[in-house]
């Protein structure tokens, strides 16, 4: 073999060796989700998506269900590498209920996907507090505690941005999982707090933002720097999976999610 056949088969492998699952926020399909469940995990894999993250709908289910969904999703070859979680599920029976779901579906996370009605930064330490001690029963379990950004994260209070107390008073091991739409949205700069932030960003919600279309604008017709996002996640972040989500769109539901990833796979190569 060439000096340069062996250079570009290590560059293959490297290549190889850093490629991140992309998967779908299952919020994105939820109407259709209704509807029919195993059809539309059947459509999703179809298209191309490797992973799913099912938001506070899977809450309702039976643990036979979840079995049910479990099975789908093998068959599929779909992962579930963690789901959106009400903050009730963070302690108590709840989470005891919820642990029992996530474990069934094989999943990582339980990612807080909202912290209800905060308004000063008391009250985000109490958000802290509760990723904390929920992640701390989690890590018993074999999972482990997330946390989902919206706007409110990126507004200072008293001089002090949120997610920036979140990050300095949550266990290191608890992922932030970064909604790239939303810091946008909310003043933040992506690129520079994965680089800021190294190993906390262990998964990605990649919905793009524009004044324009808001939230409207598909993966890669808003403002949203991807290559530099996607470069820092993996160089600095430790992201492990990532998750488009789109809010809604013109389009019918199934056809967003298969235009987003195609659009994915034409930036990421």
């Amino acid at each position: 073999m060439s000096m340069l056949a062996a250079s570009s088969l290590t560059l293959k492998t490297l290549r190889a060796a850093k490629r991140i699952p992309i998967g779908l926020e299952i919020y994105s399909v939820r109407e259709e989700f209704k509807k029919d469940e195993m059809i539309t995990l059947q459509a999703l894999a179809g298209m191309g998506y490797e992973c799913v993250e099912f938001h506070g709908v899977y809450a309702d289910w039976t643990s036979e269900h979840a079995k049910q969904i479990r099975s789908k999703l093998d068959g599929l070859n779909l992962k579930c590498y963690s789901t959106h979680n009400g903050r009730k599920a963070f302690s108590g029976d709840d989470l005891k209920r919820a642990l029992d779901l996530n474990k069934i579906l094989g999943c990582r996370y339980m990612v807080l996907a909202s912290p209800g009605k905060v308004t000063t930064l008391d009250d985000w330490k109490g958000v802290a507090d509760t990723l904390n001690k929920g992640n701390h029963e989690m890590r018993r379990a074999g999972l482990r505690a997330g946390y989902h950004n919206h706007i409110a994260e990126w507004q200072a209070i008293d001089g002090k941005i949120p997610m920036e107390l979140l990050a300095e008073n949550t266990d290191k091991n608890i992922m932030l999982q970064l909604d790239v739409g939303h810091c946008l949205s909310g003043g933040g700069d992506p690129v520079a707090w994965i680089n800021n932030h190294p190993g906390r960003t262990r998964s990605l919600h990649l919905k793009d933002w524009s004044k324009e279309k808001e939230f409207q604008a598909l993966f890669g017709e808003g403002v949203a720097p991807w290559k530099k996002i996607l470069s820092a996640a993996q160089d600095k972040g430790g992201v492990e999976y990532y998750l488009i989500e789109q809010e809604g769109n013109k389009y019918p539901e199934l056809e967003t999610a298969d235009r987003c990833l195609i659009a994915y796979r034409n930036l990421a190569g």
